[in-house]
């Protein structure tokens, strides 16, 4: 039974990951310490399993040929160091004042995005220059630390910031963050807490199974309903995950 649910928590919580672009720990990784898993376990088995949410969505998403090869080498660039640098911290870290605060500002950025009726609907690159590329690169560098410490909203964050600063569409930004964040950036995570800490590996395969199939099919869905869908879904997800992160 318990890989049952595993397997159906897996699968709700990555599909709507990647369709709104982030989300996977609202609901993932609290069912994990709800199963009696400590936090520092429950983290490291979340990331690895979320590896597979950024596999499915890769799957889907390179079939539409979306992604820039030389924006992609700079997310990976600027992010991955601020994976390993938070992963090697948060085992060491007391993380509920971080939770909250984290929560307020994710909570924020559903707000954000639903007072502006047109933001992430056309695609209109942007800061591109060096000092753009810089302060962007500085900002990943940031998210990459909070995505490698509090596994929960992160991936949100990078797809509001590649559509706020970078100018990219919803479709896009959710393509960058599954590809780039689901895959790389919790890749990275999962070794360094693997390392670091330890796994639960029994639980891994239904998670894995949930993670995969749910990441293809969220981003099948968000590769076919477009841009206004995504924003709505990124709202309502952003506001879910801060509320959640708020009240613990």
């Amino acid at each position: 039974m318990d890989q049952l649910l595993l397997f159906f928590v897996s699968l709700v919580a990555n599909l709507f990951s990647a369709f709104s672009g982030g989300g996977a720990g609202l609901l993932q990784l609290p069912v994990l310490i709800f199963l009696g898993l400590p936090f520092g376990v429950a983290l490291a088995t979340h990331k690895v399993a979320s590896v597979a949410l950024g596999a499915g969505a890769t799957l889907r998403h390179l079939r539409e040929n979306t992604l820039e090869r030389r924006f992609t080498l700079f997310v990976l660039a600027t992010g991955l160091p601020g994976v390993i640098v938070g992963a090697s911290v948060i085992l060491h870290v007391p993380g509920r004042m971080a939770e909250i605060a984290l929560g307020c500002l994710t909570l924020g950025l559903g707000l954000y995005s639903g007072s502006k009726a047109r933001l992430g609907q056309d695609y209109r690159p942007g800061h591109r220059d060096r000092r753009g590329m810089l302060l962007g690169g500085g900002m990943l560098f940031l998210l990459g630390v909070l995505n490698g410490s509090l596994t929960s909203g992160t991936g949100l964050f990078v797809t509001l910031w590649l559509v706020g600063w970078f100018g990219l569409d919803y479709k896009r930004a959710v393509a960058y963050t599954l590809v780039l964040v689901g895959l790389f950036w919790n890749g990275a995570g999962a070794l360094t807490l693997g390392l670091l800490g330890s796994i639960k590996w029994d639980w891994i395969p239904a998670l894995l199974a949930g993670s995969l199939i749910g990441g293809y099919a969220g981003a099948h869905l968000a590769i076919r309903q477009g841009n206004r869908w995504i924003k709505r879904a990124f709202e309502v997800i952003s506001i879910l995950v801060g509320i959640k992160l708020i009240i613990g």
